[in-house]
């Protein structure tokens, strides 16, 4: 499958790297159906690309029944959908406990905590997946289609983040289990877990933190949203590439 033959919907679509995969695809010749909660930030992107091949949906990944009437929109808009990327996600990052070294408090990650994080990164992507494979068995024809889940490194396991690495490893199995079941009818799925990326995320962050992350990688930088991109590329235009994570990390898991 080429780029340029997408009908694909983006999900976290509005900033950070989401936006980025929204703009190249457009660039690149896909039409895309970008989601966000931020509607002023999907309004940005409409009035810099007009919506001859961008359609956009305010929407929570992980509401049941907003997903189901966007999925709905989507497909109607571009008269079918082949291409998902689920990309929404978000961090409530918490030590499991944490006890005070002076006043002897003991802090602990909260339920809300983890279940919020869960609900978004791992639910999301499963109501996702769950009513576009339902259109494209049911209406979407012979035609090949893929999604790609973006996974994490922290799959692995980091601290500060197990409600994160549980959702992103979850994710990575889930890739897994959804290219066997999926590939039957023609549907590949696939995951990227990339490394830190230089996204607006990381602005609020002290130098001195952002130092400390770089010198674990052995390349000794970080990676760009083109990078990832790139992966995110190769991953459509591969029609043999199912059921893998593709580590873009600048080698920091080795």
């Amino acid at each position: 499958m080429r780029v340029n033959q997408l009908k694909v919907v983006v999900t976290g679509g509005g900033s950070g790297m989401g936006r980025h995969f929204v703009e190249r695809l457009l660039q690149d010749g896909a039409s895309v159906s970008a989601w966000d909660m931020n509607l002023a930030a999907l309004k940005s992107l409409q009035a810099q690309y007009g919506d001859e091949r961008l359609h956009i949906v305010e929407v929570d990944v992980s509401d049941e029944e907003r997903v189901k009437k966007a999925m709905k929109s989507a497909w109607e808009r571009f008269k079918g959908i082949n291409g998902l990327v689920n990309n929404a996600g978000i961090f409530r990052d918490s030590l499991l406990v944490k006890k005070d070294s002076q006043s002897g408090e003991v802090k602990t990650m909260s339920l809300s905590q983890w279940q919020t994080v869960l609900n978004v990164d791992l639910t999301g992507p499963f109501l996702c997946i769950r009513e576009l494979s339902e259109l494209l068995v049911r209406d979407g024809g012979d035609e090949p289609a893929v999604i790609i889940n973006i996974s994490s490194i922290s799959r692995a396991g980091n601290i500060g983040q197990g409600n994160y690495s549980a959702a992103k490893a979850a994710l990575v199995a889930d890739t897994v289990t959804w290219a066997k079941e999926l590939a039957r009818y023609k549907v590949r799925v696939a995951a990227i877990s990339p490394g830190f990326v230089e996204t607006p995320i990381l602005e609020g962050m002290r130098p001195e933190m952002i130092g400390k992350m770089v010198k674990q990688v052995p390349l000794r930088r970080l990676g760009q949203p083109e990078e990832i991109y790139t992966g995110l590329r190769f991953i459509v235009e591969c029609d043999y590439f199912t059921g893998r994570s593709l580590d873009i990390d600048g080698g920091l898991r080795l």
